[in-house]
């Protein structure tokens, strides 16, 4: 699906741009575990940026398989709540930010569950 390309590259290109911006704008302003907090939500999303392309990939190759669809939205929704509830924490301190991060690493997981059931379903 074109839309997932379309997709991961956004995601590649912030993945990136975020990462650069820790290392080189937060790092002075950011305690040490906080500037982990910010990587791990870099390092997250660039994973799933990654999984954005295979399921593009994939939806061209099971072209009807609904699951395929789901697993890429479920993964977009993910890197939204995951890495960004950690880029917002990091930078304002609201520990309860923290609380959303779990609902972004579900969604990771049934993104690639979803996968898994599209190829197991795909021809």
């Amino acid at each position: 699906m074109k839309a997932f390309i379309i997709l991961g590259a956004i995601n590649g290109f912030l993945a990136v741009a975020l990462g650069a911006f820790g290392a080189h704008g937060l790092e002075p302003r950011l305690t040490e575990r906080m500037m982990d907090v910010w990587e791990k939500g870099v390092d997250y999303q660039m994973f799933h940026t990654m999984g954005l392309f295979i399921v593009a990939f994939a939806a061209n190759k099971w072209p009807g398989v609904s699951a395929i669809k789901w697993s890429g939205i479920m993964m977009f929704i993910g890197i939204i709540l995951f890495s960004g509830s950690l880029y917002a924490l990091s930078t304002s301190g609201i520990a309860k930010l923290g609380m959303i991060t779990p609902l972004g690493g579900i969604s990771f997981l049934a993104g690639w569950i979803l996968l898994a059931v599209a190829a197991a379903k795909g021809k």
